[in-house]
């Protein structure tokens, strides 16, 4: 089977949208799946209806795997990218080949190369995605390592070299899963600047020229596993050895000043893409109802037997249970526009139900005890807050959790000093265990002990766990 290139393509007349040359315009710091089936998939479409006219060029940002770089010269920079997902309760299926992508560098290979891209008039965007533990400041990192070991140590090394060569800055948009992404990487980059002991005129560049932009990016993105891929690359009649795919869902905010919008043509291509002053409120909106719904309903679900996500989708009960925490007990906690948060909290119905992707409960569930308090405790307090009464979904959810870091065996895996709470607990009568758990300011901060008649009903939830079984517990929780 002949390897994914234009040559190939080309004999089998492939008739979808391609873009064999264009300025290198994007540097993107992390080749992975996630920014691939993203930030390139919003790129080509981009180039295709708005004339953006961009390539992109990849990344590494630890680098040592020369053989990625390679695999992408070898196919001309492309790959195909595979979209599925439910749209308005229906099943569809998207694919595209990505041609925005003009190469990809390995900085402990191809540093020099990188550097040079600073003399590229034609470059003006920086993206990243590095993980959340990618923006750190390293103070081992110095000056004439080449490379550096840390990306922000990288990114300083390169706005160094755009700086001496007089070019102008960058808008840099962070995409890694953390607060205020873009705010943290600029302060790692000023205290490289520091360490380094730059140039003060450098300094005042960086913060006069370049904008650090925080931003919210939200997309299911599950790759394309050594199992699937022959029976895809046979289904499409080429070797692709970059294949992704992901959900259809997608949705990026991007905190900035509206002249954003004129440089990245998003809204002219019609993609989910919006440029606000303030990304706080659509991270609650994402963290509260998109993950807020997981972590309130795994516990339960996973003890009443369920495995994935689309199985609790198709019961009544569990469905019924998640879509009145949605609609009465989490959307009235945020501030955004009621249509707005239900039409989210719909499209997260439909991406639960995704008939293309089995999302493990046991997944979501490691590490519950830090999740329950991100995603779903600021819910239950501004609830009560704002109604002067309990949640009884999210309520219910915490016992739920109790049940499961009690019950759950080898599926409960969570931080040491939770798992020897729970062992020290073990003889504890439901009343006690509840009150304990709720009690433990490591775990909540003293906020849940605080709200009047919460420790009593997370007892008579577990109680009632305990006595009838989670699902039927659960059922009761429902109208």
């Amino acid at each position: 089977m002949e390897r994914l290139t234009y040559e190939t393509l080309a004999k089998r007349s492939y008739d979808g949208y391609l873009l064999r040359s264009a300025p290198e315009r994007v540097l993107q710091f992390g080749e992975g799946n996630f920014l691939r089936a993203f930030a390139e998939d919003f790129i080509d479409r981009m180039n295709e209806t708005a004339g953006f006219d961009a390539k992109v060029v990849l990344v590494q940002p630890r680098g040592g795997h020369p053989e990625t770089a390679d695999r992408y010269a070898e196919q001309d920079g492309l790959y195909t990218l595979v979209l599925r997902g439910r749209e308005n309760g229906a099943a569809r299926e998207v694919t595209r080949v990505i041609s925005c992508v003009s190469r990809c560098l390995d900085p402990m290979r191809d540093w020099d190369a990188l550097l040079a891209c600073a003399g590229n008039p034609d470059l003006r965007f920086i993206l990243s995605n590095t993980t959340e533990a990618g923006i750190v400041f390293d103070p081992e990192c110095k000056r004439d390592d080449a490379p550096p070991a840390s990306f922000p140590a990288k990114l300083t090394a390169f706005l160094y070299e755009r700086w001496k060569r007089g070019g102008r800055g960058f808008v840099i948009l962070s995409c890694e899963l953390i607060d205020r992404g873009g705010d943290e990487l600029r302060r790692c980059v000023r205290e490289y600047g520091k360490h380094w002991a730059l140039e003060p005129d450098f300094a005042a560049w960086v913060e006069r020229e370049n904008l650090f932009c925080s931003t919210l990016v939200d997309r299911i993105v599950t790759g394309v596993s050594k199992d699937a891929a022959p029976a895809l690359c046979e289904s499409l009649g080429y070797d692709d050895r970059l294949a992704d795919a992901g959900e259809l869902f997608a949705a990026w905010v991007i905190e900035g000043p509206p002249s954003l919008e004129s440089e990245l043509p998003f809204e002219k291509a019609g993609l989910p893409v919006r440029v606000v002053d303030d990304v706080t409120p659509y991270k609650q909106r994402k963290v509260r109802i998109l993950n807020g719904a997981h972590t309130s309903m795994v516990p339960a679900a996973y003890l009443a037997g369920k495995k994935i996500v689309r199985e609790c989708m198709e019961d009544a009960v569990i469905r019924g249970f998640l879509g009145r925490a949605l609609t009465d007990e989490i959307i009235p906690t945020l501030d955004l526009p009621r249509g707005e948060l239900t039409a989210f909290a719909d499209a997260v119905l439909d991406r639960f139900d995704n008939p293309y992707i089995d999302h493990r409960l046991t997944d979501i569930a490691l590490n519950s005890t830090a999740k329950w308090r991100a995603r779903v405790l600021p819910s239950v307090v501004e609830y009560f807050r704002r109604a002067d009464a309990l949640p009884k979904c999210l309520t219910f959810s915490l016992a739920a959790y109790i049940a499961f870091c009690r019950d759950g065996g080898d599926a409960v895996r969570d931080e040491k000093w939770v798992l020897d709470f729970y062992a020290s607990h073990a003889r504890d009568d439901a009343a006690a265990l509840a009150r304990a758990v709720v009690e433990n300011e490591r775990m909540w901060g003293g906020a849940l002990a605080a709200l009047p008649g919460f420790a009593d009903a997370v007892a008579a939830g577990l109680a009632r766990i305990d006595e009838i079984g989670v699902y039927n517990a659960m059922k009761e929780c429902l109208p």
